[in-house]
């Protein structure tokens, strides 16, 4: 198999610890099995996204030493591996799934979702959605005065996946509860459809992100197949968190690769300290690239089975 995987940040802030863990083991198991790597830009939610913050992205992949096979400055047999540029093929594929039925549009208010998501729902241990809104009649969507938003469609299926971490995971997904959402109200394709349509076009084999995304995970793997695409192996990370367990984010203010590079850091410095926390190096010392890939294979980081990784006061 041709080994394709990515690296897919969104620019909304600096690139954080987290950020930088995620990219960095992505690139070890690549490349220590001959695989391609593509660099995509998730800047599908402009009012947060920032062209400084992808030229950060950038600065920071480059300094640590991480190069990649394609990435947002060019344009490949799939298109830009740019979100915000790949409207018209999102767009094609949503009028395609509106004529086959498989997507319908959904008028619920914000407060009435709330309220759906907060009820207990019996043998359901996540927020699920009522269904509300999945067979109103033409006279009733006719009646509505809101944009909506539109959701899947979606089959009572079970599905099943492989992440290199968990296993086999298999889930049932169901019809009404399941239906989420691949185009908001505002018009902006929902990240679900758009993160989905991506991977399957683009021929992208492994899929490397934290474990927090994992219960979505399903959804895409249903919508993947769906579109005629092959699921992805996926390879769901520990987070990092700081000592009161709190995940290391943009939201958070987390260190920055740039916060540590103004300290004097140095990319070997910050590849030991990832691959000390993967579990890999004992105590901390300095490892250059070349010897990450060397003499750190990817399974024997032993870490990476936890759900979280606490990074140590410095």
């Amino acid at each position: 198999m041709d080994i394709r995987s990515r690296f897919a940040p969104s620019p909304t802030g600096r690139m954080h610890l987290g950020n930088i863990w995620i990219a960095f083991l992505n690139w070890l198991w690549t490349r220590q099995r001959g695989g391609k790597i593509i660099l995509r830009m998730e800047d599908i939610d402009r009012d947060r996204c920032r062209k400084e913050y992808e030229e950060g992205i950038l600065e920071d992949l480059s300094w640590m030493g991480l190069d990649f096979d394609e990435g947002p400055e060019g344009i490949y047999s799939y298109g830009p591996a740019v979100q915000s540029r790949r409207y018209d093929i999102y767009d094609s594929i949503l009028s395609a799934m509106e004529k086959k039925g498989h997507i319908y549009p959904c008028y619920c208010s914000r407060s009435r979702i709330h309220q759906v998501l907060s009820a207990p729902h019996e043998g359901e241990a996540r927020p699920v959605y009522d269904g509300h809104c999945r067979n109103l009649t033409p006279e009733e969507r006719a009646s509505m005065t809101k944009n909506p938003c539109w959701r899947v469609r979606m089959e009572e299926s079970t599905i099943s996946f492989t992440d290199l971490f968990y296993g086999t995971i298999t889930r049932t997904l169901k019809a009404g509860a399941d239906d989420f959402v691949v185009r908001r109200a505002d018009g902006l394709v929902a990240y679900q459809l758009a993160v989905s349509i991506d991977d399957g076009e683009m021929g992208i084999t492994h899929v490397f992100r934290g474990n927090d995304l994992l219960d979505s995970t399903p959804g895409q793997a249903w919508l993947i197949q769906k579109l005629g695409y092959q699921v992805p192996t996926y390879g769901h990370l520990p987070l990092l968190v700081d000592t009161r367990g709190i995940r290391l984010s943009k939201r958070q203010k987390g260190i920055t690769v740039r916060e540590l590079r103004n300290r004097g850091l140095r990319p070997e410095d910050l590849i030991g300290l990832l691959l000390h926390l993967a579990g890999g190096l004992p105590e901390l010392r300095p490892v250059s690239l070349k010897e990450a890939l060397e003499d750190f294979p990817f399974e024997k980081l032993t870490a990476l089975q936890k759900k979280h990784i606490v990074l140590p006061v410095s």
